[in-house]
């Protein structure tokens, strides 16, 4: 029996439309149904060989709804976000394409959309970049023809009103669920809900936070948002992660901005006899908060180098409650088209009749 979100022809497919939705993607269904969602990030290789993706996001099966594919972050170079969604809507993943404005111009930008919309990616989210001066490469040229806001714009326009920025039409416009970046924890604060309204307004359907430690604060944040309607016109996905060690978190305090890690925090791993691991308990101490606070749809769990913790945090925190996400699974028409190729291949009087054959039997399992 199919999986209720996968096309019974081929899990690289899209979904049947549903009325009201904009994308053909599993994440904008979980959120419409009113499930709790899991997204994940994917540290991106610095390599050119597909596996080094396939084995990373194969720590998210079947505990995600959605795997971040993140856009050079911290203006530092690895492989592509539209590379690494290009392999991931191949084996059936959902990404969530970020897009930062740091790199391309608005021509660029708009045929990426394009290119990743016709792969089958379903999410992108909006983001204005880090600085060059951030990265590793400073004396690299900055672009920022657009920022956050008119990225969320003109991705709205080209699918909502099928044209480019130009106003020349598109024949097909990109079906996605469009989200974008929120940061609560950074001065200042009594603006944080109004520049989400303002993401809103520019067309952001989804948000993911910067990392929550202070959950008191957050509560604050939520309040305020919730005052002002914001929960019901978008869905909020919280960022959480686990801390390596209370040297980690000091570190990431004093060198990483918009990052904000309070003292007892960094004290409550001081006194860990076993500082990872209360780094993973804290983590699902903070999900387990922050999934009872109204107006809360989802986490986003960023595990930079502790990806392998991604399902050990989801299972212990009980946020599914019993849910499934996709899986991967291993198929028998895998194995039937590898078996046929290296036939085809062993045999150069294959005709292509044989190969159509082929596709259309790998198709129907």
């Amino acid at each position: 029996m199919a999986h209720i979100d996968e096309n019974p022809l081929g899990v690289h497919l899209p979904l049947d439309p549903l009325p009201g939705h904009s994308s053909l993607g599993r994440l904008e269904r979980v959120l419409r149904r009113g499930e709790f969602a899991v997204t994940a990030e994917l540290n991106p290789p610095d390599s050119a060989d597909p596996e080094d993706v396939y084995e990373r996001a194969k720590i998210f099966d079947g505990w995600v709804d959605g795997i971040n594919a993140v856009d050079a972050s911290g203006a530092n170079c690895h492989m592509s976000s539209v590379g690494i969604c290009a392999l991931l809507t191949r084996m059936g993943y959902a990404p969530i394409m970020q897009i930062a404005c740091r790199d391309k111009n608005r021509i660029a930008i708009q045929g990426d959309v394009l290119g990743a919309a016709a792969m089958g990616v379903a999410n992108i989210m909006c983001l204005t970049g880090d600085g060059v001066q951030a990265g590793d490469q400073p004396g690299a040229k900055p672009v920022f023809d657009l920022d956050c806001m008119s990225l969320l714009e003109t991705v709205r326009t080209m699918r909502d009103e099928s044209k480019f920025l130009s106003g020349r039409k598109l024949t097909s416009p990109p079906k996605v669920f469009l989200g974008a970046a929120i940061n609560p924890f950074a001065p200042p604060y009594d603006f944080r809900p109004y520049r989400l309204g303002k993401k809103i307004e520019a067309g952001a359907q989804f948000v993911q936070s910067q990392y929550c430690f202070d959950v008191p604060m957050f509560r604050d944040y939520m309040a305020k948002v919730r005052d002002l309607g914001f929960h019901e016109k978008c869905y909020i996905l919280v960022g959480v992660g686990p801390l390596a060690s209370a040297k980690t978190a000091k570190w990431i305090r004093s060198n990483v901005p918009g990052i904000h890690i309070p003292d007892h925090v960094i004290a409550r791993l001081e006194g860990a006899a076993d500082q990872k691991k209360e780094g993973k308990q804290l983590c699902i101490d903070i999900i387990n908060e922050v999934k009872e606070i109204e107006g809360v749809s989802g986490v986003h769990v960023m595990a930079y180098r502790q990806e392998e913790y991604v399902a050990e945090i989801v299972h212990e925190s009980g946020i599914l409650k019993g849910r499934r996400p996709w899986k991967r699974e291993h198929a028998r028409a895998d194995d039937i088209a590898a078996e046929r190729m290296r036939e085809i291949g062993a045999d150069p009087v294959q005709d292509q009749q044989t190969l159509a054959g082929l596709a259309a039997n790998t198709q129907t399992h």
